[in-house]
């Protein structure tokens, strides 16, 4: 996923210095954001805007977050410290989504903006069970576990504040919901936008 991000950035960059009518009403940009709320994480998408009104995105969120029933006394120990949690049994939630929205400029400039989406994401979760506490550890967790994973679809709701200062570069500010019925996500993302944003007039 993260390959194909780089070359539509790639693609994007192409068009930007092509000098093509492309970006009076197509406006092609990558935004990349860290997730926090009951779950954190990361958001990448490509995102689409026609005529500064209607958007459409593709993307990524993976999310994890402390499994509810995992022991209280449970450690990953000096191989999960080195590994930086890595290893860590965390409650996963990853979507790779599809959404369309509509956008409201906030001032005639066009440097503030909400960009309203609802879309569906292709949800996979994984979560660890089946806890087994080790008696003796040597240097690692003090319990075993396995992790079940499945699949469902998730209902996304994003109402994303975009700030494209220029051109090319700028800042999101992105509440989302993130509802399936297993799960919910709910959150803020900051982050960047950059691509062919808006239109500048000479």
């Amino acid at each position: 996923m993260i390959r194909f991000f780089i070359i539509l950035l790639l693609f994007i960059n192409t068009i930007n210095c092509s000098k093509a009518q492309f970006d009076k009403n197509h406006f092609i940009y990558f935004t990349s954001e860290m997730n926090i709320g009951n779950y954190f994480g990361v958001d990448l998408n490509m995102n689409y805007v026609y005529k500064n009104t209607y958007s459409f995105k593709i993307g990524y969120t993976g999310n994890i977050r402390k499994h509810k029933l995992q022991p209280d006394d449970y450690t990953s120990g000096v191989v999960g410290f080195l590994l930086f949690g890595t290893e860590n049994p965390y409650d996963q939630m990853e979507n790779y989504l599809f959404a369309i929205g509509k956008i409201y400029n906030l001032n005639k400039y066009g440097t503030v903006r909400i960009n309203l989406s609802i879309g569906l994401g292709y949800t996979t979760i994984r979560e660890p069970y089946n806890w087994e506490k080790i008696d003796h550890p040597h240097h690692g967790e003090n319990y075993s576990w396995k992790y079940k994973r499945y699949n469902t679809i998730s209902l996304i709701i994003n109402s994303k504040v975009e700030f494209p200062f220029t051109k090319s570069f700028g800042f999101t500010i992105s509440p989302m919901i993130q509802v399936n019925e297993d799960k919910i996500y709910i959150g803020i993302g900051i982050g960047q936008m950059i691509g062919l944003l808006r239109k500048v007039e000479n």
